[in-house]
């Protein structure tokens, strides 16, 4: 099976979808040991990448041009730090499908990491830092082990979905090293990150989207 661009736009449709579902939850979250305002930052962000793509002619942009033009939407409706990390994690995926006017199972797949190693890049984080990076980047693994495997898109995105829920929750017992949150030091173990959280809400959004 293969995937054209509207099922791109429609992806970030469930993701804007599920964040303004969650904002107030995400805005709980980080409301223990942050800002208190990750679920209004992830609302407006995705909201604005869902009114940029429903103005691009799907007939016309490629697979590359939808995550190019979520990339820039995005960072323009967000200042805080999650702004560059989501915009370079787009055009990281928007990357790896360059060229292409259909995205194959393996391709959709492999969005996972690449989104994953634009957030690592540009962040600077490590896994254990409890960061957003603790369920995108155990969800990364567990997709490129899968792949390796030859296995089905659907139990890919299934089983990423597992594994970045449970990168989010293994950031309850660490210590935050990066961010707001680092200020706290040993006040902020015991507590999920509100970005993790968030994180796996995407993944989840996307492997609904075409699992």
């Amino acid at each position: 099976m293969t995937y054209e661009t509207p099922a791109f736009i429609a992806m970030f449709t469930a993701i804007a979808r599920s964040m303004e579902e969650n904002r107030d939850h995400l805005c709980a979250l980080d409301g223990v040991i942050g800002d208190a305002d990750h679920g209004i930052a992830m609302q407006q962000g995705f909201a604005a990448v869902d009114k940029a793509l429903a103005a691009l002619d799907a007939g016309q942009a490629s697979p590359t041009d939808v995550f190019n033009t979520a990339a820039k939407s995005f960072l323009n409706a967000v200042g805080a730090s999650s702004g560059p990390l989501y915009a370079t994690a787009m055009m990281r995926a928007g990357a790896s499908l360059k060229g292409k006017a259909t995205a194959s199972a393996q391709d959709v797949a492999l969005l996972i990491p690449a989104m994953t190693k634009g957030i690592s890049d540009r962040g600077k984080a490590q896994p254990g830092d409890k960061t957003m990076l603790d369920a995108w980047q155990t969800a990364a693994d567990r997709v490129l082990a899968l792949v390796e495997q030859g296995s089905p898109l659907a139990q890919v995105l299934t089983e990423a979905v597992a594994a970045a829920e449970a990168g989010a929750q293994s950031t309850i017992p660490m210590e935050a090293k990066l961010g707001r949150s680092a200020r706290l030091g040993q006040r902020s173990v015991g507590h999920i990150d509100a970005g993790a959280a968030s994180a796996a809400l995407v993944i989840k959004a996307i492997s609904e989207s075409f699992g």
